[in-house]
């Protein structure tokens, strides 16, 4: 099994700001993070391939993406970001996938989280640039907060054509140890067969200074029941988990949580799902 990091990012400061980068919490990402600090820490857990995920809503960010992923073998796919509600949406994500890289460019997403609106994706004009990802062929990843996850559901339910990765497992409040409505949610997500999960993002959710695996275990188990291995993704989120542990750490606390299953349903979460969704 080659394993596949199915969400992770890279910044550069001297190019743009990461603006979400605020506060003495996040202190340590504030600095360059890029392919090459990735590679050895990827390839040494025996990482061979990796999703890149975008981070800020600026056009500009996508092509440069596309454009590191024709450079690196380790990047076989990118998720980029575009404005979902611009008319000429249909015509934006053609001209990405022309773009030096374009090929690589697997799927858009739009940092949701942030709207204020818990309803936003339900939002026509949002309704209209989701259904031209359905059309382009690629999927749409949802990084939302647990109160956005019903919104998620009806719309997922509203475009069985268009495959939703929820990233982060839907940032469960694993460090105050609340599970509902968070539980109830996911399932109603996963009842929906065009939806995928990705185990990531858990560790810093947890208390960033004391985690341990036994305190992720039941959001962990949630997911893994819900989805299944097959339509679970592995993800590293890279660098954001270095607040709270290593990339191997990361990798280590993911196979404890996993172990329960089949060599084959092991494959499926570090491998198979993320090839298959993201088409690498």
């Amino acid at each position: 099994m080659t394993i596949v990091d199915a969400h992770h990012h890279v910044w550069d400061l001297s190019v743009r700001d990461q603006d979400w980068i605020r506060g003495p919490e996040l202190q340590p990402l504030r600095r360059n993070f890029g392919v090459g600090d990735l590679a050895p820490e990827a390839r040494a857990a025996g990482v061979g391939r990796t999703v890149l995920v975008q981070t800020i809503t600026v056009p500009e960010e996508t092509p440069e993406f596309l454009a590191l992923a024709a450079e690196h073998e380790l990047i076989a796919g990118v998720v980029g970001w575009t404005d979902l509600t611009r008319p000429d949406i249909t015509d934006e994500l053609s001209r990405l996938r022309e773009l030096p890289g374009g090929r690589y460019l697997k799927g858009i997403r739009h940092q949701v989280q942030g709207e204020a609106d818990p309803k936003w994706l339900l939002r026509a004009d949002v309704r209209r640039g989701l259904a031209a990802v359905a059309e382009a062929g690629l999927v749409y990843d949802l990084v939302v907060l647990p109160h956005q996850l019903p919104a998620c559901v009806e719309a997922a339910a509203d475009l069985p054509g268009l495959t939703f990765v929820l990233d982060h497992s839907g940032k469960p409040p694993i460090a105050s140890g609340a599970r509902e409505p968070w539980t109830r949610d996911v399932r109603a997500l996963a009842a929906l067969p065009n939806t995928v999960c990705k185990l990531s993002g858990l560790v810093t959710e947890a208390d960033l200074a004391d985690w341990t695996v036994t305190d992720l275990r039941p959001y962990a188990d949630a997911v893994l029941e819900a989805f299944g291995p097959g339509r679970l993704m592995f993800g590293s989120d890279w660098p954001v988990c270095t607040l709270a542990a290593t990339y191997a750490e990361v990798l280590d606390a993911a196979a404890e949580l996993t172990a329960a299953l089949s060599g084959a349903e092991r494959t499926q979460v570090f491998e198979g799902t993320a090839a298959g969704v993201y088409g690498l």
